[in-house]
């Protein structure tokens, strides 16, 4: 088999060296069936290893231009080795795009959308899954976008984690920089809410729950376990809701406290009105 065939298929499909032997010599050497054969192994063997756990992977973001937009995806393998590997953080970063691009707000419409070349993001996973030989699933897509605000982000390094804050609110050079510090602000310390209306009841029920079985274990008196209780979620709420969170780059200010600043030293509207958290594989 000419080695320079197997070379320009392996270009064209970014398979391995044996795959696309294999395929050119199963194909009688027609490059557009070879790529074909390629991508029906990649599906084969996407089908074959759908047992397998998707822990590792990546958590990428992609913000539109005029930034009222943006996606954000969590694209699963099995070992953080293929998490690291070029062909995957250039895929999940492709993903990315092409549901921003495509307004696309969940895992079923991403998979079915085409990129430029026509190929569904299935079909690039699948072409991945034959690259790489291991399973590799899209877990959760996210899209937001707000025609009176912005929309602001944070990647951490390593890609494990990424948050988005969707502000209300005039878009300018600091306006956006303070949204991008308390995306991560977000990613670090992972509110539940923006404010306290925003935490489930059944939630809040369960912390009083706790409070008051651990009260009652300690013997307090009855009269003075509501006030445990009350200062318990006093407690609860700092931790939990963004605005009242201590900003993490400022001690004894909180967030809420921070864009009350911001709003009187700018003159300007800053409201968040949704966070979004990916962690990978939480």
């Amino acid at each position: 088999m000419d080695i320079k065939l197997i070379k320009e298929l392996r270009e064209k499909t970014g398979a391995g060296m044996a795959n696309c032997k294999e395929a050119l010599i199963e194909t009688g050497g027609d490059i557009e069936k070879a790529i074909e054969y390629l991508r029906k192994k990649g599906a084969a063997t996407a089908a074959k290893r759908a047992e397998k756990v998707a822990k590792e992977g990546a958590v990428k973001i992609a913000v539109s231009e005029d930034k009222k937009s943006a996606s954000i995806i969590e694209l699963n393998c099995e070992t953080d080795f293929v998490s690291k590997g070029e062909k995957f953080q250039k895929l999940s970063e492709k993903i990315a795009n092409i549901c921003l691009k495509n307004k696309v707000k969940n895992v079923d419409d991403a998979l079915k959308t085409k990129d430029e070349n026509n190929l569904t993001v299935k079909d690039n996973i699948d072409d991945l899954v034959a690259s790489v030989g291991e399973k590799v699933e899209l877990r959760r897509v996210k899209f937001v976008e707000i025609s009176d605000g912005f929309v602001s982000s944070y990647l951490h390094f390593g890609s494990k984690l990424g948050g988005l804050v969707i502000v209300r609110g005039e878009y300018t050079d600091s306006s956006y920089d303070l949204g991008n510090k308390i995306s991560m602000q977000v990613v670090a310390m992972n509110p539940m809410a923006i404010t306290r209306d925003g935490i489930p009841t059944e939630v809040l029920e369960k912390e009083k729950e706790i409070y008051v079985t651990v009260a009652k274990g300690e013997n307090k008196p009855e009269h003075i376990i509501q006030k445990i209780v009350e200062n318990k979620l006093e407690k609860f709420y700092q931790e939990n809701c963004l605005l009242e969170q201590e900003y993490i780059n400022e001690a004894n200010l909180t967030i809420g406290e921070l864009i009350k600043r911001f709003e009187k030293e700018n003159g300007t509207r800053f409201e968040v009105v949704e966070i979004v958290r990916f962690q990978l594989g939480m």
